[in-house]
């Protein structure tokens, strides 16, 4: 129940890999066959991805993961426009990943504006419009919050930045694979991707960046993709990111509405145990995320209580997993101290069959009944 902080590498994507590892091992940047050979999959599996996001592959490099597909994005947009401005504009339920460099660039001489959200988690594209100065550069909104499930309306904001010259960022980190992402619809201009939410490997992520986007690299070195990020290419994690991308494309519609059905059996069952809450907005969500709040116990408690029970869940974004302090995002949308130290996300993928389901509702219904006996 916790697919959405990784997800089982998927059998088709680790066979595609494994000849990248020994048969084919070359370094893209080699003269010779075997550098050739890597380059040749390395540029198929650039297409592939970026095809599938819609975008042109020259417009597509390929990273560590996620984080630092953020990093570049927000500081290298930041430090390559600061002659043109030093306002930058997100939300206060971004990825620790968004809001991290966002402070950095604070204590560098940026000004950082966190809009609002309100109970369900929904940016309000007025609010960023109203936002939007004279020395705004970029504007950073993820599509669909990994704690609570929240969609945002992303296309409208994109064509509010494009009317206004503003540079859109988008982390997509969470949403590939299980929505539409499609860059020009969306009216984006950096868009963040990560293969291991998609049943591919872990240790690879992608950002799309739009043609024209002045952007300054974070890693210097030998120039690779297109001298935004320099180091040796992940050919085998870049090869395995675009099969998970491959099906992706294939399955994605049904998988969605298989699990859509799914989870929302999943949250009926869970508000039919008192204490129990809702988190996120109640239509505009992942078919793969279930979140609540619960009136009986804290977050970190039901975890364990759970883990011992044989479920692996998680009390929101699983980069902040066993902190103490209360969810930002839970905060954002209203609920209190106590009330967003209580939260929990129950995320299905792939693999998750309705006989597990059964067993979850099992356990909190006897977890519910302990903790209110006490």
């Amino acid at each position: 129940m916790d697919y959405a902080s990784t997800t089982p590498i998927d059998p088709r994507v680790l066979e595609a890999m494994m000849p990248y590892f020994r048969e084919r091992f070359g370094n893209t940047m080699s003269p010779h066959s075997w550098g050739m050979e890597a380059r040749e999959a390395l540029e198929r599996a650039r297409e592939t991805v970026a095809t599938f996001i819609g975008a042109n592959p020259m417009e597509l490099i390929f990273t560590s993961s996620a984080t630092e597909s953020n990093n570049l994005a927000i500081k290298g947009v930041a430090l390559a426009n600061r002659g043109r401005g030093r306002h930058i504009i997100t939300s206060k339920i971004e990825h620790p990943s968004v809001l991290e460099p966002c402070k950095w660039l604070k204590k560098n001489g940026f000004e950082v504006t966190y809009l609002p959200v309100d109970v369900h988690g929904i940016v309000d594209p007025g609010d960023v419009e109203e936002a939007i100065r004279r020395d705004t550069i970029l504007v950073s909104i993820m599509h669909a919050n990994n704690e609570i499930g929240t969609v945002e309306p992303i296309k409208e904001i994109g064509e509010i930045c494009g009317e206004r010259g503003v540079y859109f960022h988008v982390d997509a980190a969470q949403s590939l694979g299980k929505l539409p992402v499609n860059v020009e619809e969306m009216r984006v201009d950096l868009l963040t991707l990560s293969a291991h939410k998609i049943y591919g490997p872990k240790g690879v992520g992608g950002l799309y960046v739009r043609d024209g986007v002045r952007l300054e690299p974070l890693l210097h070195g030998g120039g690779h993709e297109y001298g935004l990020r320099s180091g040796t290419v992940n050919v085998a994690g870049a090869v395995g990111f675009a099969k998970a991308c491959e099906i992706a494309r294939e399955v994605m519609y049904e998988e969605a509405e298989k699990l859509g059905r799914i989870c929302r059996r999943l949250i009926h069952e869970m508000l039919g145990i008192d204490g129990v809450h809702l988190t996120g907005h109640p239509e505009k969500r992942l078919p793969t995320i279930a979140s609540f709040w619960l009136e009986f116990i804290d977050g970190e408690r039901l975890i364990m209580e759970l883990n011992e029970r044989g479920v692996a869940a998680s009390t929101g974004s699983a980069c902040s997993s066993g902190k103490i302090e209360p969810s930002h995002v839970l905060l954002a949308i209203g609920l209190n101290e106590r009330q967003a130290k209580s939260g929990l996300r129950l995320s299905i993928g792939r693999w998750t069959t309705e006989d597990e389901v059964d067993y979850v509702i099992e356990c909190m219904r006897g977890i519910a009944a302990k903790y209110r006996g006490m």
